[in-house]
Order: structure tokens, then C-alpha cells, then sequence
């Protein structure tokens, strides 16, 4: 069964009713479809009996993707999605500088750099785009559920990682690497590379009769081989010559580098939502334990079923799961070309802007790239291509919906979860 959500006169949440509840009063004109996806009808006249049950929103809070869950106090599921948060800004951002960067090289007039004056990037307080964007993310979702339901209390799943110890889980034996750390007593790393090998060429232990030293990354850097010391290791420049010009091989084993970039993010997302939200919080390895013991398979948003019934068998009373994915605001790149020769239209074209959602042939679709001669690119909601032969004109299609903050959709729960309902 999949459930409607409602909303009274005054658009306040209600508690949510039956498809064929919604149905009759559609049918006898009672109410109003408001929202489509979630499907949500607004009522008419305010009802004689209005009451509303206590309802647990559970958040599995992410820096990749986000599950919420609504629960009330029986352990029926009544809200379930899944949010895909934005991890491309600081890559577009990178773009964007290079292009600025380039269009200063240029014969134009000159243009002064402005970095050095930005009010913005001294600001006390001050977040990067990328973690601000995914915290609005988290919020705008929280918010939107708060709208669809009376929601009562809030559980927050969290977690506090230690970037040292995963980065070097040696420090979790022997506690003085917090403060000390490996290269402790050496100038740099290089230092201590040359003095954990005794000052050896590691590949001819000294017969190159070259005592000129060098440390060499086992990895090299250009394929993100890291700067640690167990990708290091110390060669004379003989050897070191040789193995760069393909005339050698190494038989060590080096290390690429680590990523802690969303374990970082996650410590600095758990603060800022337990300040700006009234919650409880809980643990990841609680969750994990609950979810095994239900028989759940993995996903973020059984996860966030599971932390919205605190640990008891859920019962779902929907089969299907809102999937979002956080879009930019729109395109600023007002040309193109090696010159800017050609102008870019960022607003409408035949009524359309990049990623409003369309109806063509009986399936929806997202719009991914305008021509002005009256046809657009289509994209499924997972934003693969889609296959579709002739070009689609403007003209046979139906515009559903306006972009808004995240392109929207729906996906049928696992089979596995249905025997659970």
C-alpha cells in the first residue's frame, strides 16, 4: 500500500491516508492534488475530527547519501527516501579559476585578481561551498519532511571518526603517536626515510659505489602514490636515474594515498546539525546491529527505518522510496569558445530550463541540454541518456515540473523487504 499524504486548509500536516481514501475524495471534490511526487492532496474544508499521532523522524546522516525515515510509535513506516548530496563543487570550482585564470592571460583588458579581498574567505566561521552545500542538504530535506508530516522528535545517526588512527592505526597501540608522531626526533620525513633504510640504496645496498642519496616514491606521485613514509624509500641517484628511465623495476610494495576526506566532513556535519536541529543522536555500529537483527539488507534508507523505531521491527506501509539528488542552481557560463565568440542562453528556451522534468512519450524525463532550434537532450532520472530517436522537439513534450534544488523520482522498495510488511 502506498500512502498519501495530506495536508488541511491552512496546508498543515495531517496524518497520512489510503490511495483509495485520497481517490474518493478527489472524486467528490473534497480536495486538491497539490504535490505529485510524493503524491499529496490538500482538503477543501477543515475536518470535523482532525488528531495526529507521534511521529519519529530518523535521519542517517552522510556526506555521500542520506536516508530518512518517519516511523510513528507501532514501528509503521510511513516516509522513506534516499538523498544524493552534491560531491563536484570543488572540482567545478577548480574549473572556474581555470578558466578565469585563463581569460587574464589573454590580450583583453586588465583585470586585477581579486582573492586578496574577499570578504568571504576571511569570515569567522566561515565553511567551505562544498560542506555548507551538503549541510543545506541535510536541512532542506529535514525541513521538507517536517512539512509532509507532524513530525514529534527527531533521532540523528552520527559518528565521530579519528582521521589519525585511520590513517595510521598504530596510534590506537601506542598512544603516544598523538602527540609525537612517526617522524618525532627527525627534520622531515625524508630524514627519517634515509634513516630507517641506514643511509643505503635499498635496490644495490651500496655496490653502485654512489653515495649520493636520494628517496623515491615506490608509487610514483603522478599516480597518486602518497607522500608516507611506507611509499618512500631510499635510493642512491644511480639506481634512482635507471628506475626512471624504465631500465629497472622495483620489487617493494608502495601506498596510494588515503582518502579522509568524508570522514572529516562527517565530524564537522554531526556538530552543525545537532546545533541547528532538536534531536537525539545515535550511533552507526547501533544501527548496524539493529538493521541484522530485522534482516534488513543495506541501505541507507532501512538504515534510517531502523533508527526511526529505535531499534524495533519496522512494518512498512509503502513499497516504494523517494530517491533526490541535489542539482546546482543553474549554469552561469555565459560563452564559449576560444574568444567568448559564442553566447550561451542560460534562461528559458521554448519554455524550458536545464533539468525541469518533462513528459515525451509516455515516460518522464529530465531536460539536459536545450538547442535553440527547438529540440532537447533527455536524461533518465540517474542521468544516463536516453536512446532517443528522432531528437525530441519542444513541441511534443510536456512540461511536468520546474527545476527545483534536486531532480525528484521513485524506485520500488527490494523484494527482500516485502515479506517484512
Amino acid at each position: 500500500m502506498n500512502m498519501v499524504y495530506v495536508f488541511s486548509p491552512e496546508k498543515i500536516p495531517l496524518m497520512p491516508c489510503s490511495a483509495a481514501i485520497a481517490r474518493l475524495l478527489l472524486k467528490e471534490g473534497k480536495a486538491k492534488v497539490v504535490h505529485r511526487t510524493p503524491f499529496t492532496i490538500k482538503l477543501y474544508a477543515q475536518p470535523e475530527r482532525t488528531y495526529t499521532q507521534p511521529l519519529t523522524l530518523g535521519v542517517d546522516t552522510g556526506s555521500t547519501v542520506i536516508g530518512l525515515a518517519v516511523a510513528d510509535e507501532q514501528g509503521n513506516i510511513c516516509y522513506l527516501s534516499e538523498i544524493e548530496v552534491r560531491n563536484d563543487i570543488a572540482t567545478t570550482m577548480k574549473e572556474r579559476a581555470t578558466h578565469r585564470r585563463n581569460r587574464r592571460q589573454r590580450k583583453t583588458r586588465y583585470r586585477p585578481a581579486r582573492w586578496l579581498h574577499r570578504r568571504n574567505s576571511i569570515k569567522t566561521g566561515r565553511f567551505s561551498p562544498t560542506m555548507r552545500s551538503k549541510i543545506d542538504a541535510h536541512l532542506r530535506e529535514i525541513h521538507f519532511v517536517q512539512s509532509l508530516l507532524p513530525i514529534t522528535s527527531m533521532v540523528l545517526e552520527t559518528a565521530t571518526f579519528d582521521p589519525h588512527a585511520l590513517k595510521n592505526p598504530e596510534v590506537l597501540r601506542k598512544k603516544w603517536l598523538y602527540q609525537k608522531g612517526i617522524n618525532y626526533g627527525f627534520a622531515n620525513t625524508k630524514a627519517y626515510v634515509l634513516t630507517r633504510d641506514g643511509y643505503t640504496c635499498q635496490h644495490c645496498k651500496g655496490k653502485a659505489k654512489d653515495q649520493r642519496l636520494e628517496v623515491h616514491h615506490i608509487i610514483f606521485r603522478s599516480q597518486h602514490g602518497s607522500d608516507e613514509e611506507s611509499n618512500l624509500l631510499t635510493l642512491c641517484k644511480t639506481c634512482h636515474d635507471t628506475l626512471h628511465a624504465g631500465m629497472m623495476a622495483l620489487k617493494h610494495t608502495g601506498k596510494k594515498k588515503g582518502n579522509l576526506l568524508h570522514a572529516t566532513q562527517m565530524n564537522s556535519i554531526r556538530v552543525q546539525l545537532l546545533k541547528l536541529v532538536e534531536a537525539e543522536e545515535t550511533w552507526g555500529f547501533v544501527t548496524k546491529e539493529h538493521r541484522l537483527l530485522a534482516g534488513l539488507p543495506k541501505e541507507h534508507c532501512f538504515d534510517a527505518a531502523m533508527i526511526a523505531t529505535r531499534g524495533n521491527q519496522p512494518v512498512f506501509q509503502i513499497q516504494t522510496v523517494l530517491v533526490k539528488k541535489c542539482i546546482p542552481d543553474g549554469d552561469y557560463q555565459q560563452t564559449k569558445g576560444k574568444r567568448s565568440e559564442q553566447r550561451l542562453t542560460t534562461g528559458k528556451i521554448g519554455g524550458l530550463r536545464k533539468f525541469d522534468q518533462v513528459r515525451y512519450q509516455g515516460q518522464n524525463y529530465i531536460v539536459k541540454g536545450r538547442m535553440s532550434t527547438g529540440y532537447a537532450i533527455l536524461v533518465d532520472f540517474p542521468g544516463k541518456k536516453a536512446d532517443l530517436k528522432p531528437i525530441p522537439k519542444f513541441a511534443r513534450m510536456r512540461k511536468v515540473s520546474a527545476r527545483s534544488s534536486w531532480m525528484i523520482s521513485q524506485r520500488s522498495m527490494p523484494s527482500s523487504s516485502f515479506s517484512l510488511i
